[in-house]
């Protein structure tokens, strides 16, 4: 019996699934042309489990993108459960920068994936920008930043982050520019 396209994957094919994921990251970054049979073997499935997740090259670089765009997404709810807001900001921040180095890392690899007539487009970046209202808006009732700051402004701000050489050590400048961001931010605070 098939599983429906839609139904939820097995914990064991989930695991796979992630793993592939983690494994196609890293090859990917060093190299866009990174032969797919590596990527299966370093994750430890055979091709057979590999194309069943990733049936094509943009398959797996678009679910890649996904995936890590997903990931800071849905953590800015949890920050704000156990962090200040502006602190939540701040540290959200940082995971948004780690997926900008990734991306950057990536760039040869989507814009193959993306680029030839026929291929699927990027995925937008909704899932990120509703992340960021969420967090500017807790930090703005909480008095904590100055109010009227959109997610547009913050990523405008913070641009400087593509600009980065992801193979550089590239965390203490992103960090400065972060903090940097982050001050600018809280001045005209009504809280502080």
């Amino acid at each position: 019996m098939r599983q429906r396209k839609d139904a939820p994957l097995r914990s064991d094919a989930q695991r796979n699934r992630e793993r592939i994921l983690e494994v196609a990251v890293v090859e990917l970054t060093r190299s866009a042309d990174a032969p797919l049979s590596a990527i299966a073997k370093k994750a430890g499935v055979g091709q057979g489990t590999f194309y069943r997740h990733f049936p094509s090259r943009e398959a797996l670089v678009l679910e890649i993108y996904r995936h890590e765009m997903r990931q800071v997404a849905e953590s800015a709810a949890p920050l704000l459960e156990c962090r200040e807001p502006d602190r939540a900001l701040r540290e959200w921040m940082d995971r948004l920068a780690r997926f900008a180095m990734t991306k950057a890392g990536l760039a040869d690899a989507i814009r193959q994936a993306t680029s030839a007539p026929g291929k699927p487009e990027k995925p937008g970046h909704a899932p990120v920008t509703e992340a960021a209202e969420l967090l500017l808006r807790a930090a703005e009732r909480a008095g904590s930043i100055r109010p009227g700051i959109t997610a547009d402004d913050l990523f405008l701000a913070i641009g400087g982050l593509w600009t980065i050489d992801p193979h550089d050590d590239w965390q203490p400048r992103a960090t400065r520019l972060l903090d940097l961001v982050m001050d600018a931010l809280r001045v005209g605070a009504p809280g502080r």
